[in-house]
């Protein structure tokens, strides 16, 4: 054998022939091109709306809290029912942040008797947090009530005689809990960066939960592809690279 063929064998032995080399190639670029993608959707994902900042309506049990179904306006509570509102930050029902205080009906109406031809509410209301508050605006500090009301009263009439004053959109969405906040009604706000939240140019659609109807079933995604698509769709253009790979060791 030539010297020349030597170095060409050795060529072939250490990396492969021609074919192999440039498919190896491709599938370096292919996992390159996908990670970059991978990374691309989510930052984006990152980057996409917080969520909306509103009052969520919350019915208690012995067990906790539960996200209402329908708003407070329409919901005519029963003797003896707890209810709380919770102004916060979030994308949709599931991931809303619940009233930080039990839903005790004992200790909220200890202090008020049952009275004929009344009923009683236990109202938790909490304002939330610094970080959730607008712009300028501190929340007070939440508060529990006992609201006497009569018997066929709604939930937004026994909070009404606890906290006033109510503030209200033109679709019966609450928007201020005794004057809080001041300003704004669901609007929409997205991450700033910095772990804090900021009022969106597009404000989007306002949930629709919290008291004009039905709950809000939004995934709360965002547009674009999610990434276990991205993922899913990855893996099938891998395994299809790699039998193809083997069938050409093969020949």
């Amino acid at each position: 054998m030539s010297r020349t063929e030597s170095r060409a064998s050795a060529v072939r032995r250490t990396h492969g022939p021609a074919p192999l080399r440039k498919l190896r190639h491709s599938v370096s670029a292919l996992l390159v091109t996908l990670l970059a993608a991978s990374a691309v959707l989510l930052g984006a994902g990152g980057a996409q709306a917080a969520g909306y900042r509103y009052w969520s309506f919350w019915e208690g049990s012995g067990t906790g809290w539960a996200y209402a179904t329908q708003g407070p306006s329409i919901v005519r509570p029963d003797d003896g029912t707890v209810q709380g509102f919770r102004f916060a930050v979030s994308e949709d029902s599931s991931d809303a942040d619940q009233p930080r205080h039990a839903p005790d009906f004992g200790a909220i109406c200890a202090d008020t008797p049952a009275k004929g031809g009344t009923k009683r509410v236990a109202l938790v209301i909490d304002p939330g947090t610094p970080e959730d508050a607008p712009d300028g605006e501190k929340p007070p500090a939440l508060r529990t009530a006992c609201a006497q009301v009569a018997p066929d009263a709604s939930s937004a009439e026994a909070l009404a005689s606890v906290a006033k004053p109510l503030r209200y959109d033109s679709s019966a969405m609450i928007c201020a809990i005794s004057g809080y906040p001041k300003t704004g009604c669901g609007e929409q706000v997205s991450g700033d960066g910095d772990g804090g939240t900021k009022e969106s140019e597009d404000s989007g659609e306002k949930p629709s939960a919290p008291a004009d109807g039905d709950e809000d079933s939004g995934s709360g995604s965002g547009g674009g592809p999610s990434v276990g698509l991205v993922v899913g769709i990855a893996a099938v253009l891998l395994l299809g690279v790699a039998a193809v790979f083997q069938a050409r060791r093969r020949r």
